[in-house]
């Protein structure tokens, strides 16, 4: 889509993103809700669960007087605390303190609490290889340094399971240990990782509700465009040939003047309508009154748009042959969008025309409408508003844009189908368009 939006689509996407973020919202409960608005609340909540988990660790040291190792424990509750903002530092910085911990005051409970809330923030902010990369690397000095108590230099320098343990207590403490700690760090770095595939998720979801929203508004925006081409097209058309005709016929048949003048009252008041109901979607509300939004019901109408085109002049000739139009409003509107278009077009560049005959077939879910007429045609065309730049009334202009022909394409595609315009073999010009109806199965 390369249109720039405009201000009643950015209003439509604001609104498609404040309904989204009000649902996720919602979603999180009361207390999560809570926290997500108070990002610095989260922050100290996550410290003060990091003391809690450490607090026998650091009063086990202070007893056995290691001061230094509760100053540790000290540090990376304060580096938790900026795991937002700077999460590779603070992991980096609570990995390497975490071994300091162990070396000062060994088998404390918790030792690798600093690591599990330092990986997830990690996890939550960065993709997933870097995350699983992250993990081994801050996982590693750990893992490495319980293998060096069991079977390396510091060995010795640990404390053993006591007098009545086992002779290889320690052994299986050490692999305890480590495997736990080991798993409880890729438990918080998967946790991470599916919070962030999540978040992602709800990303390409509200993406996904913006696009359709911006498609919506830019479809809408060419439906009221097809919609406003043929009210405007079709009506000053046949209100510019009427009165055309009345200055014509003023003088020699006064009563079939006020005939062409009441039709051209008529013709004006339908088009007023139309526009309104158009036009009234690009309203909010619609004051008490107002012409209905919805479509246009052709059923009835599409008499009247025929005795008008014989009213302006045409020699026009109906038929139909199979069961009645199917009852939906959007597809009657389709057809008499069609027909209206097709007419519009014989009346404004058809010469010399003798017949113009409109059938509509209907067989089953198919229905068949063609508009021929036998006229010349032309090149140019008598100028009317839509004459473009430089046209005069009654001089001639430029062959039409193709809109009309175009929109009638795009309205046929709607319910699968084709349009195709073009001189027959016999001369004049024919349309056929083909509608694929699979609503009903086509009962009178």
């Amino acid at each position: 889509m390369h249109a720039e939006l405009t201000a009643k689509d950015a209003s439509a996407l604001i609104q498609v993103d404040a309904s989204f973020a009000e649902l996720a919202d919602r979603r999180r409960g009361r207390l999560r809700r809570y926290l997500y608005r108070r990002p610095r609340v989260m922050d100290a909540v996550v410290v003060l669960c990091y003391l809690l988990l450490v607090t026998p660790t650091a009063v086990d040291a202070v007893l056995d007087g290691g001061r230094l190792a509760t100053a540790l424990l000290a540090a990376v509750a304060v580096s938790l605390f900026f795991r937002r903002s700077r999460p590779v530092a603070v992991l980096a910085a609570v990995a390497v303190l975490e071994v300091g911990i162990t070396l000062l005051h060994p088998w404390g409970s918790n030792v690798s609490a600093g690591l599990w809330f330092a990986l997830y923030a990690l996890a939550v902010q960065r993709s997933r290889r870097f995350s699983i990369t992250a993990l081994a690397l801050a996982n590693a000095p750990l893992s490495l340094l319980y293998f060096l108590t069991l079977v390396g230099p510091l060995e010795r320098a640990l404390p053993n399971g006591g007098p009545a343990a086992p002779e290889n207590s320690q052994l299986v403490f050490g692999i305890v240990a480590g495997i736990t700690i080991t798993l409880s760090n890729i438990i918080a770095t998967g946790i991470g990782i599916s919070v962030r595939q999540r978040r992602e998720h709800e990303e390409e979801i509200a993406a996904w509700a913006a696009r359709t929203a911006a498609l919506g508004s830019v479809t809408e925006r060419n439906r009221i465009a097809r919609e406003m081409h043929d009210v405007v097209a079709h009506s000053l058309t046949v209100m510019l040939t009427l009165s055309d005709g009345a200055a014509v016929v003023v003088r020699k048949s006064p009563e079939r003047a006020a005939e062409v003048l009441a039709e051209i009252s008529r013709t004006g008041r339908t088009a007023l309508g139309d526009m309104r109901r158009v036009l009234g979607v690009l309203r909010e509300e619609s004051p008490a009154g107002q012409a209905p939004r919805q479509p246009l019901s052709a059923g009835n109408s599409l008499a009247k748009l025929l005795e008008g085109f014989r009213t302006a002049g045409l020699p026009l000739h109906y038929s139909h042959t199979g069961p009645a139009l199917p009852e939906d409003a959007a597809f009657q509107l389709t057809v008499y969008r069609i027909v209206q278009e097709s007419l519009t077009n014989v009346l404004r560049y058809g010469r010399a025309l003798s017949r113009v005959e409109v059938s509509m077939v209907r067989a089953g879910g198919a229905v068949t409408i063609e508009v021929f007429d036998d006229g010349k045609g032309t090149l140019g065309h008598r100028a009317v508003v839509l004459g473009g730049p430089g046209a005069a009334a009654g001089g001639a202009g430029p062959m039409g844009s193709g809109q009309g022909l175009n929109g009638m394409r795009e309205r046929a595609g709607i319910y699968g189908g084709t349009v195709e315009a073009g001189r027959p073999a016999g001369g004049g010009w024919r349309v056929r368009a083909v509608l694929n109806w699979n609503g009903d199965q086509g009962k009178t």
